[in-house]
């Protein structure tokens, strides 16, 4: 799978009102150095053995729901977790409550746009390798998680009752959907921008090809919708 890829994840990115306090804020909780990136945002070096960049892209779109996509921190002890807590409401992030409820072992946050993530309890087996941001988890369809898969040539490490998850060959941070039924669009969120490995039109034929949807070229950036109408990006190589 991996030989017939031909686009690589360069960045998971957030749709930033204020692209430069919201990279201060992740740098200052993930611990991560920004990357000297040509790049229409902020970029962090993810540190991670996936490979991708954090992004932050100035958008004026209005969070109208909650993110479809959020990232799990890991946590190595309760007290590692506790640590990771105190670190976000220092920077500026706030508990959030999705309905978890009193009991739920992981602590729902958000950062201050909003954006919600959660530190995930130590002893996770699913996330246990991954780093600390063990996972982008996602809202989706099986569909969806297959076309990641092929798209990015991950292998699905996880398919059972239309819930998917891919991994890089390399490890690192897993993508996970969590099947139907579909979270509204939440209008400001999470995506992925994508790097053509070689002929950029070719690739977005193949991306077509597997199930995506174009839908724009703006300044030499070809804009798509997966099958769930998640739009990313694709970039020229570089």
């Amino acid at each position: 799978m991996r030989g017939a890829m031909s686009s690589r994840l360069f960045a998971i990115s957030f749709d930033a009102h204020e692209p430069e306090r919201l990279a201060d804020f992740w740098s200052g909780v993930l611990g991560l150095e920004r990357a000297d990136d040509a790049y229409d945002g902020v970029t962090l070096l993810s540190g991670n053995d996936a490979g991708y960049r954090v992004g932050f892209r100035r958008s004026q779109a209005q969070k109208l729901d909650q993110n479809r996509a959020h990232f799990d921190l890991t946590s190595t002890s309760p007290e590692d977790q506790q640590a990771t807590v105190a670190r976000v409401l220092e920077h500026g992030g706030q508990h959030t409550d999705i309905g978890q409820g009193p009991d739920a072992p992981n602590v729902v946050l958000s950062d201050p746009e909003g954006n919600e993530f959660c530190v995930i309890e130590p002893g996770n087996n699913f996330l246990a390798g991954c780093g600390f941001i063990g996972a982008l988890a996602g809202d989706g369809s099986q569909a969806v998680g297959y076309f990641w898969s092929e798209a990015l040539g991950w292998p699905l490490v996880w398919d059972e009752n239309e819930e998917t998850a891919i991994q890089s060959p390399d490890g690192g941070t897993k993508i996970t959907w969590g099947g139907p039924p579909l979270m509204p669009d939440a209008g400001k969120d999470l995506h992925f921008d994508l790097v053509a490995e070689g002929d950029q039109e070719a690739e977005s034929e193949r991306l077509v090809s597997l199930g995506a949807k174009r839908l724009d070229v703006v300044d030499g950036v070809m804009l798509l919708a997966d099958p769930d109408g998640n739009v990313f990006r694709l970039l020229a190589p570089r």
